[in-house]
């Protein structure tokens, strides 16, 4: 078990990730009052291992963190990403809703054994990448607050001379960041994300990023070559594409180590055993209705079954407009329900959304892919236990005699 606390937690897509994998949280830190509300829609619908799930409807500024009196080995959590989402006004740190400032003081009051946080691509985008750099440096030496009234530039500077220095570090992290796609981890959605990942200096974590475990030459291969995409789905010759024959590279595919990483999950395996919205069994699965209006309009032309869907998203960009539709075997358009949109980001179906249409889609939008969380997650414990594992090793004793 890795007691954690969980900021920015929205409706509750990493939440649930790590907690599969051995995360207990200790608190769950939102603002936004409808996700909260459906977090505890679920604690109070019996959603299995999360009854004392502690939700707080809070703004993290006024959070005391000492005060809290809990023993948290890791902050986790998904600082508002609008400030520098590729869709968004691309304010980064003069926006208000920038809170990296408050995941770095939450890592300086806990003093945790490690966090995880995860944002949009766009957070390493050039225009940002000074910014960026001191977000990681804040990360790696939180003790070294920002003074009150100091340029944030201004404190960048000394940051990176004291980073440089041979002065006792103090409260240090090791810090990691990869931008990563959930398509590659067997989400079946093409979402690229930032993770940032560290570890206390003084646990010498031994840890890197996960290894994805698809890929997109994976999908072709089984599509394009031996048709076995097609035959799972059993979907009539007729429907299919020409497989062609192998040629060298295919070969080359086949015998190397990437043959051996599963296909990319489409869309069609996504909502294989989801009935059509519009029939009337429809009725006996959560949040699957049909939500009529969906159009297609330039660079919003919807999702297609026998690929990853398009990044699900929230907003202006997601909800009204095509990044949110999907197009059917026949050439139609239609809305995602919210279970299936839900199922892009792999929430279990047990897991339900209690608000709007557009509202549900909004908090899915916001989540972290469940899956990729669990991914994170798992290779995080393993670190640890790996870690303990050392720490508990008993001393050879031809080792005590020769001290």
């Amino acid at each position: 078990m890795i007691r954690s606390i969980e900021l920015f937690s929205g409706t509750g897509g990493l939440a649930l990730g790590l907690h599969q994998v051995g995360f207990e949280h200790e608190a769950l830190l939102e603002w936004d009052k409808d996700s909260c509300e459906n977090i505890k829609s679920n604690i109070e619908g019996g959603y299995p291992g999360i009854k004392g799930w502690n939700v707080i409807q809070t703004d993290v500024r006024a959070v005391n963190y000492t005060k809290l009196g809990l023993d948290i080995q890791f902050v986790t959590g998904g600082p508002p990403c609008q400030p520098f989402s590729l869709g968004g006004k691309h304010k980064a740190h003069k926006d208000e809703r920038d809170m990296f400032p408050e995941a770095v003081r939450a890592v300086r009051e806990l003093r945790p054994q490690g966090f995880i946080f995860e944002n949009v691509r766009g957070l390493t985008r050039k225009s940002f990448s000074t910014y960026f750099n001191y977000i990681l440096l804040q990360l790696t030496h939180p003790d070294m607050a920002r003074p009150d009234g100091m340029p944030w530039a201004e404190h960048f500077r000394l940051l990176e001379e004291y980073h440089a220095s041979s002065c006792d570090k103090g409260l240090c992290y090791d810090v990691v960041f990869q931008s990563l796609n959930a398509a590659d981890y067997g989400v079946p959605q093409a979402r690229h994300r930032v993770v940032l990942v560290g570890f206390r200096s003084d646990l010498s974590a031994d840890w890197s990023f996960p290894e994805p475990t698809h890929s997109k030459n994976a999908l072709r291969f089984a599509k394009e070559v031996d048709g076995s995409y097609w035959e799972e789905h059993e979907i009539p010759k007729k429907r299919r594409p020409q497989t062609r024959t192998l040629d060298s590279s295919d070969r080359t595919f086949h015998k190397s180590n990437r043959s051996r990483l599963l296909r990319w999950r489409t869309v069609r395996d996504a909502i294989k055993g989801l009935p059509d919205p519009q029939s009337k069994i429809a009725r006996d699965f959560a949040n699957h209705a049909f939500r009529a209006g969906a159009k297609s309009y330039a660079g919003h032309s919807g999702s297609t079954l026998d690929e990853p869907s398009k990044t699900i998203k929230a907003g202006a960009h997601g909800v009204p407009g095509g990044e949110n539709t999907l197009v059917l075997d026949d050439g139609t358009l239609r809305y995602y329900t919210v279970r299936e949109s839900a199922r892009m980001q792999t929430f279990p179906d047990e897991y339900t959304f209690s608000g709007s249409w557009t509202e549900s889609m909004r908090q899915i939008g916001n989540a972290v892919p469940v899956r990729l969380a669990a991914v994170i997650g798992k290779s995080v414990a393993e670190a640890l236990e790996r870690r303990r594992g050392v720490e508990e090793r008993p001393v050879p004793h031809n080792a005590v005699q020769s001290a």
